[in-house]
Order: C-alpha cells, then structure tokens, then sequence
C-alpha cells in the first residue's frame, strides 16, 4: 500500500512534506537548501511551463537566454535593487582548483582568483538592461517584449521544497517600451495573465492587488500580485509583474530617440512565477490521501488498471484497454496503462490516489464479459461502473468536471475563510483563532504596516485592484483609510 501521510490537522507542515516526498514530486539533495525535482513532480513544471509559454507567445512576447553569472559592479547601480538582494547573493570569487598539496582532494587555487567577483543571478535586470543599451537606439527599437526560462539563487536560511529552496527554477519576463502608459499596461496584462492560468489552469482562486511600499520588488515604482490561500489559512504569493519605472534605464545609460529625435530614457517591466506554484497546487487542493491535480496539469489524466489472476486474463483485458485507450486519445485525454506485475491492484490504487491522478479506471475479467469498467475520481473518491460504449465522452465530461469541481471547492474554501474586520482587538482575534484573509483599513503609512507585522506577523499581502473603494479608520492607528487591504500571515 501508499505510505501514510501525517494528517493535516495533526501537523500542516508535516502533511506537506510527506506528500511532496512520498507522491515522488521532489526531494531535498545534498547541497543545502537545494532540491531535486524528480520525474513526476518536473512532469507537472513542465505543463504548466508549456501553457504559460503559450500564453506569453500569444502577447508577443519572445524566449531568450542570459547568462547566470552577473558581474558584481551591477548590483551597485540600481541602489534599492542592491539592497533588497544583497543579503541573498550567491558570489563566485575563484575560477580554478587545485590538488590539495597537504593530502587528498582538491583546494581553491589561491592565484585563480577573479578580478572581480561574479554573482550567480538572483534575478537577471541588471545583465539584460546591460545588454538592452546595445540594442535599444530609437523608438523603432521598442517594444522588447522578451522572456527567459532559468534557474535562479537566493540564499535562503530556511529552506522548504517548492515554496523557498536556495535555487529554483522559474521565467523572468523583461520588456522595455518607449511610455510610462505602455509600460503600465504590460505590468497590468501580465499580471492578469498570471491570474488566468492560476484560475483556469491550477484551479487556485487568486486576489490581484498592488503591493504597498515595504513589500515591493527592490528596485520597483509599482509591484503587482496574485495572492492565493492555503488551506492552512496562510497566504501565498503566486506571481508578481514589476512596473520599474526608467529605474534601470537610468542606471544602465539605457535611451532612445523618440518621435521627434529627441533622447529619452527607456521604461521596463519585469515579471515571473516559479516552482513555489507547485506548492500552492499541492497545499490549495491536496487531502490526508494525497495529492488532488487538477485535470489539465496532471501528468496523465488516466490510469487504467488491469485485474486478473491469469495470464490470459490480462492478455484480454490488455486488448479491450487498447481500444479504450484509443478513443481516450482522440478526445486528447492523457492515459497510463498499468499492467505492472510487482505490485497488486490495491497498492496501485493506494499509490494512484496518492499521486492525484483524476481518473482511475479498473477492468477485471467480469467487467470485460460486461462490456464495463469500474471508474472512481480523485477529487471525490466516488466510483461508478459505466459501459465501455462511450467511455470517452464520458471522461472528457468528467475531466472538466473535475476541474470545475476543484476551482469551486478553493474559492469556497477562501469565501469562508475571508474576514472583515473593523477593529485590531477583532483583527488579532480572527489571525489568532481563525486565520485566513482578512480585509481591513490601513492609514497607508509604511510605520503602521510595520508594527503590525511586528505584533502579530501578518502582512499586507495587497492593495486589491478589483475590491470596491470603501474609506473608513486605520484599524491601528484610526488615521483615515481609503480602502480596505488584504492581510494575512504568509509564506
């Protein structure tokens, strides 16, 4: 059978790493802070990578590659961007070892030490506005709509597989316009781009916000953001698109001649997602048996397996799959047969459930004389027995189904789960006792956020873009408050 995972009410942080190890997504490796990214787990990354590329190449934007070394004076010329990443930098000082002369192994070449230090990119603005002045002349030369898919560092103390590990992968959109009001625009596009594939695609209800001050990208005039709930009732940032202003341009000497052949600095845009999605696709709908993935992200949408005694029951039941399988691949359906004779059809359920597959379809020797198939979903563990005889009309139904089924439990899920509070004692209250989202007036002051998030470690995750503007009083400080903003304890 499946490995037991611990329950989520016994111990949330516990259930998730249980799942991400057992389901086979992921497993930390033996460089700190590091993970592997296992077959099944990188199956799902690449469905998700294959949409959102499609998604980018209809908006015109086009994939490229930049080094993942950056040379250490650029961080100095954009002062926030250095600042807000200079404690997470990876730096590469030398180029060369030795044999150790003292014993065994290898030493550091003490001569092989670079003129200047390289960093590995935690982010890559300033290597591409470098590169940017080189193409960048006249107003011709713009729109640059460009994006890249890498692995990034950012040496983080503590570390947890897919939600924060010292290298992750993840794409990095850079564009450059000619406007502020173009600039603008693409920041907005991708934002709701990121909220399109959350909804449609992960099935993960998301709230588009501006970040305030304190939480913004370093280096940024304006951070958008999707933040989606956990079932725990934390929050998480699922994708943010930066509106930079002419911040790099400036630093990079980066201009164009406009219209009337007049200079003027470049406006950027940067934006991205990463593998922390998958830790939000795993805690927004998983249970204590495993992981629940939505249909259109799931490496096979279908298992199909086989139960029988002898051989040539499987040999039957092997031909009648065939033709199941067929049609299933007609309609486009994603379907894995296994006829595996190491493990017993139980287990194979056990482990099938335990990996989130949509669709578990058996046939055992009477369904094959019936002309059925016992079939059970994951989302719900029901079963039913169906006629073979259009079985694939019926799957393509159910699989959207599915899907529709998982969206709506989330939002539900964060309905219930999202509070108005017009009051810090009610404030504190709801964090303590129920947690989740929670609404609130704040005076706009960078203090007040602070000491909120000192007192009782929640944050303003973001200003919402779609709420309707309701003034009222700062719950802290009883200044006058514009709008509500969206708190929660995050990751």
């Amino acid at each position: 059978m499946a490995k037991e995972l611990t329950p989520r009410s016994e111990n949330y942080s516990q259930w998730y790493l249980d799942l991400v190890v057992k389901a086979g997504l992921a497993e930390s490796s033996a460089v700190r802070g590091c993970m592997v990214i296992k077959p099944y787990g990188y199956a799902i990354w690449e469905k998700m990578q294959r949409q959102l590329d499609d998604m980018f190449k209809e908006t015109g934007h086009e994939n490229a590659y930049f080094p993942l070394f950056i040379p250490k004076s650029f961080f100095s010329k954009e002062a926030d961007h250095v600042e807000g990443f200079a404690k997470e930098c990876a730096v590469v000082t030398h180029y060369r070892l030795k044999t150790n002369p003292e014993g065994n192994g290898v030493v550091v070449d003490p001569e092989a030490k670079l003129e200047e230090e390289l960093i590995i990119r935690p982010t890559s603005e300033t290597i591409i506005w470098n590169t940017y002045r080189n193409w960048i002349q006249s107003h011709r030369d713009l729109p640059i709509l460009i994006n890249q898919w890498a692995n990034v560092v950012r040496w983080e103390m503590r570390t947890r597989l897919f939600l924060r590990t010292a290298e992750f992968l993840w794409q990095e959109g850079h564009t450059a316009h000619a406007t502020k009001v173009e600039a603008i625009e693409e920041t907005e596009k991708i934002i709701n781009l990121y909220a399109e594939f959350a909804e449609k695609y992960m099935a993960v209800p998301v709230i588009k916000g501006l970040k305030s001050e304190n939480e913004r990208f370093a280096g940024a005039v304006e951070t958008y953001s999707i933040e989606a709930l956990m079932q725990d009732g934390k929050a998480l940032q699922s994708g943010t698109s930066h509106f930079l202003g002419q911040n790099f341009a400036k630093a990079f000497d980066v201009r164009f001649a406009n219209n009337e052949g007049k200079e003027e600095f470049v406006w950027a845009t940067s934006w991205g997602v990463s593998t922390r999605l998958m830790g939000a696709l795993i805690m927004a709908h998983s249970d204590d048996n495993g992981l629940i993935l939505p249909p259109k992200l799931a490496p096979y949408q279908v298992v199909i397996v086989p139960i029988y005694k002898k051989e040539e029951q499987l040999a039957a039941i092997s031909e009648k799959v065939k033709e199941i399988q067929a049609k299933l691949k007609s309609k486009g359906i994603s379907v894995r047969y296994d006829d595996s004779d190491n493990k017993k059809p139980g287990w194979k359920f056990a482990e099938y459930e335990l990996k989130g597959v949509p669709v578990r379809i058996a046939m055992g020797p009477r369904d094959l004389e019936n002309g059925t198939v016992e079939l059970a979903r994951r989302d719900t563990l029901e079963k039913k027995v169906l006629p073979v005889e259009g079985i694939e009309v019926y799957v393509m139904n159910l699989l959207n189904e599915i899907q529709e089924n998982i969206y709506n439990k989330a939002a539900k899920f964060r309905t219930e789960n999202t509070t108005k509070v017009d009051s810090y004692d009610e404030f504190k209250e709801i964090l303590n006792n129920k947690g989740g989202f929670i609404l609130a007036h704040w005076d706009g002051t960078s203090e007040t956020e602070l000491k909120i998030k000192e007192e009782t470690k929640a944050t303003i995750r973001c200003i919402p873009l779609d709420d309707e503007k309701e003034e009222g009083r700062c719950i802290y400080s009883g200044k006058p408050s514009k709008q509500r903003v969206l708190f929660a304890v995050a990751y």
